[in-house]
C-alpha cells in the first residue's frame, strides 16, 4: 500500500448547471465520478442521464440534492461533473443504451441526444480487476487501478475524485486475520498465490491509494474490510455504503416507523422480489444473494424488533429485464389483538432509481472531501441499506440528519473559501 499523489486542485471550474445560488456556488472545481461497473445497468443510466440532462434533455427527476432543502448548500454541479471507470466488459455504453431502447426501459430521444457525449465518456472506461484472470499480485493489480484514477484526475484537471462501486454484487467472503490488519494485509496482497481480497476491496483500495472519496453502492465486501477502513481515515478519506435504497427497503424503511409510532406490533413482514437482467442473473446464485438478503432484512429488524417474521425470496426471471417488482405482505398486532395487513406492490427499473442517486453521492462526498472529512460519513446513510458508521434506518430521521451536515458542512467549506479571498 503506497502513498497517494496529492490530488490536483486547479483554480477554476466549469459551470454549465447549477442548483445552488450564485452566492453559494461550488468553488472546489471540476470532479471525477469513477464507476466500478462503468458499463453495466447503472453505471450506462448515469452515464445516458447526466449527459441527457447538461443537453437540457430531462430535469434532474430523483435528485435528491437538486431539490430546494439542497439549494443553499455548496454542491458541485451536474456540468462540474466528468465520468470514468473501471469495468471487466467490453460492451461499448452505446450498444449497452440500445438495449435499453429496445426493452422499452430507455426513451429513444435521450440516447439519440447523448451518443456522442457516450462514446466520450466510454473512452475513460479502463479494464477492471478480473480475479479469475487476474495473474500477477493483488498489490500489482491495485496500483494499476490507482494510477487510472489518478491520470483520469489529472488528464481532466479535476479538483477530486469520487469513487463509486455500482459493480454485480459478490458473494460474502471468508475473514481473514489480514482484514483486520493493515501491515499483514499489505504483505498479502504481494503474494500472488494467495488473491486475498475479492474484487470490490480491491478496487476500495484502488480509491485510497489514488486519495479518492469512495462509496459501496452494492452489498459486496468493499471498505468493509476493517483494515481498509482504517487506512481510509489514516489517508483522510471520506467514504460511505453501503448497498443503495432504491426501491422495496426505501419503502420499508418509510412505512415500519410508521407502525411503530403508532404502537402497532408487526409479527411479519413477508417479502417476495422478481427481476432478470444482469443483477437477476446475479442474485441467482445462492452465495451472492446472501449479502443481498442480509443488507435487506438488517433494516427491517432494527425498526421493527428481531421478534419479527421476515422472509425474504429474490427470484430471477430473465425476461423481464431490469424491471424489478416487490410484493411486500404486512401483518400487524393492533388494539385488542386485532388484525392489521397491509400488502405493497413497488415496480420499477431499478437502474433508474439507483442513477440519480449516484450523481447525489458523488456530489455530496465531493462535500465530505471539500470539508475535509476523513472516514466514514454516517449522514450518508440515507442512501444506504446497511448504513456505515449509523445504527439509524428511520428514513424521515436519516433526511433530517443528512440535511443538518449538509448545510453545515457547506457552511464550513463557504467560509474556507471565503477565508482564502485576498481583498482588494
Amino acid at each position: 500500500m503506497t502513498s497517494p499523489e496529492t490530488p490536483s486542485t486547479p483554480t477554476t471550474s466549469t459551470t454549465t448547471t447549477s442548483t445552488t445560488n450564485d452566492d453559494d456556488a461550488w468553488q472546489g472545481g471540476r470532479v471525477g465520478i469513477w464507476l466500478i461497473g462503468a458499463r453495466g445497468s447503472i453505471g450506462t443510466v448515469v452515464a445516458v442521464g447526466l449527459h441527457a440532462m447538461l443537453a437540457e434533455l430531462a430535469p434532474p427527476t430523483g435528485c435528491t440534492t437538486a431539490g430546494e432543502a439542497f439549494a443553499d448548500v455548496p454542491l458541485p454541479a451536474f456540468g462540474d461533473l466528468v465520468i470514468g471507470g473501471h469495468d471487466v466488459t467490453t460492451t461499448p455504453l452505446r450498444e449497452r443504451a440500445q438495449l435499453m431502447v429496445d426493452s422499452g426501459m430507455l426513451a429513444h430521444r435521450y440516447l439519440a441526444g447523448t451518443e456522442e457525449a457516450l462514446a466520450r465518456t466510454d473512452a475513460e472506461i479502463r479494464p477492471g480487476y478480473d480475479r479469475a484472470q487476474h495473474t500477477g499480485t493483488q498489490a500489482e493489480a491495485v496500483r494499476r487501478m490507482a494510477a487510472d484514477i489518478t491520470e483520469f484526475r489529472d488528464r481532466h484537471d479535476l479538483s477530486r475524485v469520487v469513487v463509486i462501486d455500482v459493480s454485480s454484487t459478490e458473494p460474502i467472503p471468508e475473514d481473514h486475520v489480514e482484514y483486520h490488519d493493515t501491515a499483514l494485509l499489505a504483505a498479502a496482497l504481494d503474494d500472488p498465490a494467495r488473491p486475498l481480497l475479492p474484487s470490490s476491496s480491491i478496487a476500495a483500495l484502488a480509491a485510497i491509494e489514488s486519495g479518492s472519496a469512495y462509496a459501496c453502492f452494492t452489498p459486496s465486501a468493499g471498505m468493509s474490510v476493517p483494515a481498509l477502513r482504517a487506512l481510509a481515515a489514516e489517508r483522510g478519506i471520506a467514504f460511505a455504503g453501503q448497498d443503495g435504497k432504491t426501491g422495496e427497503t426505501l419503502l420499508r424503511t418509510a412505512l415500519a416507523p410508521m407502525f411503530v409510532a403508532r404502537g402497532m406490533r408487526v409479527l411479519s413482514w413477508t417479502g417476495s422480489n422478481i427481476l432478470g437482467g444482469g443483477d437477476g442473473a446475479t442474485l441467482a446464485d445462492p452465495e451472492a444473494v446472501r449479502s443481498k438478503l442480509a443488507t435487506k432484512t438488517r433494516g427491517l429488524v432494527s425498526l421493527v424488533g428481531d421478534h419479527v417474521v421476515a422472509p425474504l425470496h429474490i427470484d430471477n426471471v430473465p425476461d423481464l429485464g431490469d424491471l424489478k417488482t416487490a410484493w411486500d405482505h404486512i401483518h400487524a398486532e393492533g388494539f385488542l389483538s386485532s388484525r392489521i395487513t397491509m400488502q405493497t406492490i413497488w415496480s420499477a427499473y431499478d437502474s433508474m432509481l439507483a442513477a440519480p442517486l449516484v450523481l447525489d453521492i458523488a456530489r455530496l462526498l465531493s462535500l465530505a472531501a471539500a470539508d475535509g472529512h476523513r472516514g466514514v460519513v454516517p449522514e450518508l446513510g440515507f442512501f444506504f441499506k446497511d448504513p456505515w458508521g449509523s445504527d439509524v434506518h428511520d428514513l424521515s430521521q436519516q433526511a433530517a440528519a443528512l440535511d443538518d451536515w449538509a448545510h453545515a458542512a457547506g457552511a464550513r467549506v463557504r467560509a474556507g473559501a471565503q477565508s482564502q479571498v485576498t481583498p482588494v
